[in-house]
């Protein structure tokens, strides 16, 4: 006795089609994205609030001394010089 078409050439072809019209009518499982924010992250968020008031703050000092009315308080400023040496 003479065996054709052993092995994957043997199967079907219609019967593959008919599997794959099956598994196309079935809906995918699909997998849903998701997303973590580290700490990191919400600490460089944290920052860049922080960097918003700085740069509030700073439009504020530049029109004081560009109209004239920035005072500055020659005492506090040998303080803080002398606080930011004393502690290196």
């Amino acid at each position: 006795m003479k065996i054709n078409n052993f092995g994957l050439s043997g199967v079907n072809p219609y019967k593959r089609q008919i599997n794959k019209l099956e598994n196309a009518g079935k809906p995918a499982k699909t997998a849903s994205d998701k997303i973590e924010i580290s700490s990191t992250a919400k600490e460089m968020q944290q920052v860049s609030q922080l960097s918003e008031n700085r740069k509030a703050k700073v439009e504020e000092l530049k029109i004081q001394v560009e109209n004239g009315t920035y005072k500055m308080n020659p005492k506090e400023v040998a303080k803080s010089i002398a606080n930011f040496y004393s502690k290196k």
